[in-house]
């Protein structure tokens, strides 16, 4: 183990000194205009071009099994869908053909690896199993670019087998229910780029039947996530349930009926590890959970962020943590369920069994999974113990409605560069041969559109499968080209924009409070009263936003323009645009609620200067700020219609009732900034929160009376 640490340190070093070298081949690719993902193990760039005909033939290895005829039937489906190819899936050659076969092989490619050549009649790609032949033809499609002659691949030689064997993409759905066709999308997407895990955290969005209460309404049920996992094992992709458990588990003890298994009364956070009454509940929902996902090899068993654990006196679990550790109590919970997750024949997952350490008095079970990549020693030492290590890729933050790819300010800097950060931890993990696994986290507490995450997830494809992958500069500009298509238009700027003007969107109003606590509060202007007497403070208060909400809204409009620009192109991917276009209104909107407010506290002063001079003018100028209000009020509205008309087209309405159910909104001590209101309206929680309806109720009134009374009109 000693000499595999120092291997590890010495490949880690080689790599970085000499990533120049290790990109030839890539930046070869990507001189000639092919933007694949991930990066192949080996391309020998030469020989003659294979040109595809209007009309092609698949060939196929006589007798081969269901699973090549799926890849066939895929890569026929793809053809046709995005370069208008017809395609028959044969056994005999005829002529010009793309040759699917498991005979020929290289070895070293191993399993899920591949060979694939081009000629002049054939393209062929051969592979060991049907995870290898189906990531071929996967590779094959994004090769393919468009000529003269019609669509093309280059003279090419590729051999490629991936560094980890288990990819893993975490799916967080616990403020959000995406809907079966589109859940069906983002598994044929995760396949494309060869990631094979999809790690759900479903929470309450499963219908359970054992515990009814626990499923909001519309969850998939039973047959519905079968149908779902065995969709996915066509793709070579297993679904693994997350099942939270001990900690994170408001969406079951929320419930009445459950009450009585929480550590502390009062939380609905945390279950009791010293209740057998918890371990009854959870076998239940696990057992389920494995009915629903047929084929799996995994379960995941949560059990991270137990605050409430070790404070419960009544129940002993302060006394049983005071002797043996909060860490050793956890075990406690971790090593009872994951035993009979074995017994069930899945290895079990856990978030807080994944930092091995060999001083405390329980530890894991054996075989229980072991998250690594930030401490070499420690990650060496659980390899040591025979315990499986798995690459952890961390979250890149909870910064609202949009991720920090590229910028992230300092005061939100817990979490370090987030696209830097995951390049060097999964780059260094795939090189140094420890890591049988990854998964890639996409915690979802502020609000973030699960398409907003794909550029997360495809970077961990990309240095997962290879070490050796592009430089970080190069993957980004490959990543708009490939995703969202040759002919898309500075989508990089986009995202630049919109990373920063999060900030600016969290630091307006309250919104900060859910996570950051003291973070102070928006006011109205004053409301004028007696003779237009007012204390204007308001200006002279906000300053800062009015300036900052200035500049935001030539930005907004930048990205407006691109949205557009790329949705009149008709790029790939398109829907993400339309979320792009409905974030930038918000953020639009935000900046002109706090320039409404300043114009609003404006006409209150011209009201004020004028009133003894000039009533008229007194009065036009107040109902010129009650106008201001009203439009106001109005465009909130219509972004918010906006929204959820857009997020609709992917989701069920968020927290929806039926009539045979309705939804318990519960929150929680996590205060996630998702969950501060059942519906999308948290988006525009904290502007409802300034109380501008009542305030131009109050204004509407007092404009009343001042006409009444200076401008001698009666009723």
């Amino acid at each position: 183990m000693k000499n595999n640490y120092f291997l590890f340190l010495v490949s880690v070093a080689f790599f970085f000194i000499s990533s120049g070298a290790t990109h030839a081949a890539e930046t070869e690719l990507w001189r000639n205009g092919i933007s694949l993902i991930p990066y192949p193990r080996t391309v020998e760039m030469g020989g003659v071009d294979f040109v595809f005909e209007k009309q092609i033939d698949i060939l196929i290895d006589q007798g081969a099994k269901p699973e090549d005829m799926f890849a066939a039937e895929e890569l026929s489906r793809q053809l046709n869908e995005e370069w208008n190819i017809e395609c028959r899936i044969t056994e005999v050659s005829t002529g010009t053909n793309i040759v699917l076969t498991r005979q020929g092989a290289p070895e070293k490619v191993g399993e899920q690896g591949y060979r694939l050549e081009t000629s002049a009649s054939q393209l062929v790609i051969r592979a060991n199993d049907a995870a290898g032949l189906f990531y071929g033809t996967q590779s094959l499609i994004q090769l393919i670019q468009k000529g003269r002659q019609g669509p093309y691949i280059k003279g090419m030689a590729i051999t490629d087998w991936p560094d980890i064997s288990w990819r893993a993409v975490h799916y967080d759905t616990k403020h959000f229910q995406e809907k079966k066709e589109y859940v069906k999308e983002f598994i044929r997407t995760l396949a494309r780029y060869k990631i094979n895990t999809l790690i759900w955290e479903w929470e309450d969005k499963f219908a359970y039947k054992s515990h009814p209460e626990v499923g909001a309404p519309g969850a998939f049920t039973m047959e519905e996530m079968q149908e779902l996992t065995r969709y996915a094992h066509q793709y070579h992709m297993q679904i693994v349930p997350l099942v939270q458990g001990l900690g994170h588990v408001s969406f079951i003890l929320k419930h009445p009926e459950n009450k009585h298994l929480r550590e502390i009364e009062s939380n609905n956070w945390g279950f009791c590890p010293l209740n057998e009454g918890t371990y009854e509940l959870m076998f239940d929902l696990l057992e389920e959970a494995i009915e629903a996902t047929p084929g799996s090899e995994y379960i995941h068993i949560g059990c991270d962020e137990t605050y409430v654990l070790g404070k419960g006196v009544d129940c002993g679990c302060k006394a049983k943590m005071e002797e043996i550790g909060k860490y050793s109590l956890r075990m406690i919970y971790i090593n009872r369920v994951a035993n009979q997750m074995k017994e069930w024949g899945r290895k079990p997952i856990a978030w807080a069994a994944g930092r091995y350490d060999p001083n405390e008095k329980v530890k894991p079970t054996e075989g229980l999974i072991t998250w690594g990549g930030d401490d070499p020693i420690r990650d060496m030492k659980a390899l040591e113990e025979g315990y499986p290590l798995y690459v952890y890729d961390p979250n890149p933050g909870i910064e609202h409605l949009f991720l920090p790819y590229f910028y992230r300010e300092t005061e939100y800097n817990q979490y370090g560069g987030h696209l830097e950060r995951s390049y060097k931890r999964l780059s260094e993990a795939a090189l140094s041969g420890n890591f049988e696994g990854m998964i890639s986290t996409s915690w979802n507490c502020s609000g973030v559109h699960n398409q907003i995450w794909m550029l997360r997830y495809i970077t961990a494809a990309e240095y997962s499968w290879s070490g050796k992958g592009p430089d970080l500069d190069e993957f980004e500009e490959k990543y708009f080209t490939n995703y969202y298509g040759s002919g898309s238009r500075d989508v990089k700027e986009l995202f630049l924009l919109l990373n920063k003007a999060s900030y600016y969107y969290m630091d307006a109003f309250e919104r900060k409070v859910w996570h950051w606590g003291e973070v102070g509060k928006t006011h109205l202007p004053d409301l004028p009263r007696d003779d237009i007497e007012y204390d204007p403070f308001w200006n002279t208060e906000y300053q800062e936003m009015v300036g900052r909400s200035r500049e935001q809204l030539p930005r907004m409009e930048r990205v407006l323009d691109i949205c557009r620009i790329n949705l009149e192109l008709g790029v790939k991917n398109s829907y993400d645009f339309e979320l792009f276009t409905r974030i930038a209104e918000l953020f639009q909107h935000t900046a002109r609620t706090y320039l409404a407010l300043s114009d609003l506290e404006n006409s209150i002063t011209v009201a004020h200067r004028s009133h003894f001079d000039n009533p008229q003018a007194a009065y036009s100028a107040l109902v010129e700020g009650a106008r201001i209000v009203e439009e106001n009020l109005a465009e909130r509205e219509e972004v918010f219609s906006l929204i959820k008309t857009t997020w609709e087209k992917s989701q069920l309405p968020r927290g929806m009732s039926t009539p045979e159910k309705k939804y318990i909104h519960g929150r929680d001590q996590q205060r996630n900034f998702a969950n501060r209101r059942p519906d999308l309206s948290f988006m525009i929680y904290d502007e409802q929160l300034l109380g501008l309806e009542k305030y131009l109720e109050q204004l509407q009134d007092y404009i009343v009376w001042y006409q009444k009374t200076y401008l001698l009109v009666s009723d």
